[in-house]
């Protein structure tokens, strides 16, 4: 039996999480509100990268249903083991030319297309009996060199070449700003996309 399994850390782990979800969503809310969003127009994507199989039940316990995953190796097992419940995957990290077939099997969104290959591969990998995977197009903000994504000069093509793939509904962009605790230098970074 692991600690997870006991009943005390059970409950002191779902006390935890319905508190942490309940700040969150409730900071959402007032936020949906402030730039007038219709209520539920924002969705909560919880990273479950390191999360073992029983945090991410606990979750989904509360309401959660999009998790997020960026190694395939470690996301595998988990949707396996949590195949039952009606959960949204996400994968976040890279997509790599040779893991194309299982992301496309396995998740429901992708948030990191940087290059037509990739996007081709994940269409014609998609199994039949799923729906198109969602996509959004990974773009290099501020040119970072840890940082991958598409050039913004090079964004219209790859989102005309997407957007013409059967098996991939494009849903926007994902974009990273470089760490800066000013939000108007943020909102600049964006407005240049």
């Amino acid at each position: 039996m692991s600690y997870l399994d006991t009943g005390k850390y059970n409950t002191v782990i779902m006390h935890a999480l319905a508190d942490r979800f309940a700040s969150v969503r409730e900071r959402i809310r007032k936020t949906e509100q402030q730039i007038s969003k219709p209520a539920g127009s924002v969705r909560l994507l919880a990273v479950s990268k390191t999360k073992p199989v029983e945090v991410i039940q606990a979750a989904y316990e509360l309401g959660q249903i999009d998790f997020a995953e960026n190694y395939l190796q470690d996301a595998i097992p988990k949707i396996t083991a949590l195949g039952h419940l009606h959960l949204q995957w996400h994968f976040i990290g890279r997509v790599q030319s040779n893991k194309t077939r299982q992301v496309a099997s396995l998740f429901d969104w992708v948030h990191s297309i940087d290059r037509i290959k990739i996007a081709q591969r994940l269409n014609d990998q998609r199994p039949d009996d799923l729906n198109p995977i969602n996509v959004c197009l990974q773009v290099m903000l501020d040119n970072e060199p840890n940082k991958s994504g598409v050039h913004p000069d090079l964004l219209h093509d790859l989102a005309f070449g997407v957007s013409e793939l059967p098996n991939l509904n494009l849903r926007g962009l994902m974009l990273i700003p470089k760490p800066c605790t000013d939000k108007i230098k943020q909102r600049e970074s964006f407005k240049k996309i």
